[in-house]
Parts: C-alpha cells; structure tokens; sequence
C-alpha cells in the first residue's frame, strides 16, 4: 500500500512540473556543450603546459 501511494504521489508532482519549451531546450544544450568545450580546451593547455614543465625539469 505505501508503494501505491508513493507512486500516486510521483503522479502528482509530475503533473506540477513546468517542462521547458523546445527553444529552452536548445538553449540550455548549446550552453552545456559550449562550456564543456572551453573546458576541455582549458585542461588541455594545462595539460600541455605541465607535460612541457616536466619535460624541462628531465
């Protein structure tokens, strides 16, 4: 019974939930995948510039 009523709760919130409309979906995409591009360009330079470090130190 408390696994019904669980659900019939799911139930109700779901119907509560504002879902973003198609352009706020491209919108947020974009901007997760535009940040994690600049991400990993930055790991790579620091990658680059420790790897060129270490190499200088050998």
């Amino acid at each position: 019974m408390r696994l019904f009523r669980f659900f019939k709760a799911v139930g109700q919130e779901m119907k509560q939930v504002s879902w973003p409309g198609p352009k706020q979906t491209r919108h947020d995409t974009g901007t997760v995948v535009g940040i994690s591009i600049l991400f990993a360009i930055f790991f790579a330079v620091v990658d680059w510039v420790v790897q060129f470090g270490l190499k200088f130190l050998a």
